[in-house]
């Protein structure tokens, strides 16, 4: 039987408690997160969801959400997706082959039923009513294919005197939802329009110089209460399966389910303004003006001087490209997690320490070598650190010290191979096999959400079901009997959580965050520098400290619904709230 080690019965008992109690916080998700597409909110991408859908397991869910921080009183007008822009969900299924294999593309268009009137619903009749045209490719976007003509887009939530009454529409919000939930000719459901946005964080504070959980002063989610614009499809996993791919898989972490997602946003390269007051034309080929994939990316990662740049890439010229890569190798918000560089003037991540001498040897910090000495060793052949498979990828030269877990984490995905297996059953050698507990790797492109969708879905009504996504699964996997008695592939909870992909509960703050303080390479057995290699309990005070730290705001301020599209109803502009 293999064992993480034999854990002091005071220190399973807290990590166990951590576990009950659930550990979580918040942090912003690529809102406004580049200074030219904070000028342009209607083509700004907000947030992106991939997940095995809960109640349907056959298929996998993708949301991507755009304009940010929508006041649901906005009027006279509101909220509403733009014209001449390109939506784009984009899919990569297979390694093997150069960019997408799958592009699904929304265009919107309106009209104004009543112009005579300065309200946007009176009387049955919609102003700026919305409908969209969706089209597939199956083939990298060479050629498009129609699937839905006239989609339905629910009108703003303004309030019940517009929604309900006769003067009004009549209806009911959640009736226009239903309606509006279409069946695509290929099999897809789809809802476009308003919702709630799903994101939670304290806004305030965490731009506040990091200042969360604030040291003075309540926590505040700076997105409760706003809306968003949705797109959010819901596609068979047969649909997404690559060429040749067995239409069962042979493990729950079988390779050729792995999928990345990634959004965007385009617009033409010319718009000439009218002298008479004429809507503006656009004209001339497509720009990409804003792009999505893991969360937090361009907004806590890249620095400002290449945010709009990060913006114009695909992932497939950011790998090419490598450009940004340092900012993966030596991330900023690391800096603020070590006591020789910053660590002090961010007082609000005091629990968050990057290991400096991991088992007495590894130095994670920035600006150090993590694990490049051990490249080229005898220690590392047929790992995935060896240059014949991977090692050339993931220990790339010194003073890179976060190529091992940051970088693959936001730029291929994780493989099941050592050393990226869990602790559990390796005996104190982090090179040594463990229990596999993630396997989402697709090394064909840079910043995407990728998803193994042969993990099962996590109910989400199960006691073990947790907004930690994978941080929760290793936990587990590391103490709970039911799992770490041996090394064999299980379905531990939460394995289908971020960043395998990312359920709208996930807190990817706090993972994101924690993965920075180095958790990751604590999972895999590179414990922090208060354990002394050899000892017997690797549940540390660090470590503690890490898996208890949060933000402050802890969930989302509507609950998520049990059924497509999952998003909570858009917020009414009589509501207040704020």
């Amino acid at each position: 039987m293999f064992y993480l080690t034999k854990c002091s019965a005071r220190w399973c008992l807290l990590l166990a408690l951590l576990l009950v109690t659930g550990i979580q916080g918040l942090y912003a998700s690529s809102h406004r997160e580049a200074p030219l597409i904070a000028n342009d909110p209607l083509a700004d991408n907000t947030d992106l969801y991939a997940f095995r859908s809960p109640d349907n397991p056959n298929t996998i869910t993708i949301i991507a959400n755009y304009i940010p921080a929508e006041l649901p009183f906005g009027g006279p007008n509101y909220y509403s997706f733009g014209e001449n822009i390109r939506y784009e969900i984009h899919i990569d299924n297979n390694a093997a082959l150069a960019g997408d294999e799958i592009v699904y593309r929304f265009t919107f268009h309106k009209v104004n039923e009543d112009p005579s009137t300065f309200f946007n619903i009176r009387l049955g009749k919609e102003n700026l009513k919305t409908t969209y045209t969706l089209e597939r490719s199956m083939d990298g976007g060479v050629t498009f294919s129609t699937i839905i003509s006239n989609g339905k887009v629910p009108p703003p939530n303004i309030g019940p005197r517009s929604i309900e009454s006769g003067t009004g529409l009549g209806t009911t919000y959640d009736n226009l939802i239903a309606e509006s939930i279409q069946a695509a000719s290929t099999g897809e459901q789809v809802y476009c329009g308003p919702a709630d946005d799903p994101f939670f964080v304290d806004l305030g504070g965490i731009f506040d110089l990091g200042d969360a959980p604030r040291q003075n002063g309540d926590p505040r989610d700076g997105l409760a209460f706003y809306n968003i614009h949705s797109i959010a499809i819901q596609v068979p996993i047969s649909t997404l399966l690559k060429a040749g791919a067995p239409a069962t898989p042979t493990s729950i972490l079988d390779a050729n389910y792995v999928i990345g997602v990634w959004a965007s946003a385009s617009r033409q390269m010319t718009r000439t303004l009218q002298a008479n007051g004429a809507a503006p034309t656009d004209a001339g080929n497509w720009v990409q003006v804003s792009r999505l994939g893991m969360p937090l990316t361009n907004e806590a990662v890249i620095p400002i001087g290449d945010k709009d740049f990060w913006n114009r890439l695909t992932p497939y010229d950011e790998l090419a490209d490598n450009t940004l890569d340092e900012y993966f190798y030596n991330p900023e918000l690391a800096l603020y997690m070590d006591d020789s560089q910053f660590g002090g003037a961010v007082p609000a991540f005091s629990a968050l320490r990057v290991q400096g001498s991991s088992l007495q040897v590894f130095d994670f910090r920035n600006g150090h070598n993590g694990l490049q000495a051990l490249k080229g060793s005898a220690a590392v052949a047929g790992t995935a650190l060896d240059d014949a498979v991977f090692g050339t990828l993931l220990l790339p030269g010194p003073g890179k010290p976060r190529s091992v877990d940051l970088w693959p984490i936001f730029h291929t995905g994780v493989p099941n191979v050592i050393p990226y297996q869990l602790a559990t059953g390796k005996n104190g050698n982090p090179l040594a096999a463990g229990k596999p507990f993630i396997n989402n790797f697709l090394p064909n492109g840079g910043d995407m959400l990728r998803l193994n969708m042969a993990v099962p879905p996590t109910d989400r009504q199960d006691p073990e079901f947790s907004p930690m996504g994978i941080i929760q699964a290793a936990v587990l996997g590391l103490i709970d009997p039911a799992y770490n008695q041996n090394t064999a592939i299980q379905n531990i909870p939460n394995m289908d959580g971020f960043p395998n992909g990312r359920r709208l509960e996930d807190d990817v703050t706090t993972i994101e965050l924690q993965a920075v303080s180095g958790v990751a390479l604590a999972a895999i057995g590179l414990w922090y520098d208060d354990y002394t290699a050899g000892g017997a309990n690797p549940v540390t005070p660090n470590l503690v400290k890490v898996l208890s730290y949060r933000t402050g705001v802890n969930n989302n301020d509507a609950h998520f619904k049990t059924s497509f599209p999952y998003l909570a109803n858009p917020w009414q502009g009589t509501d207040g709230g704020q």
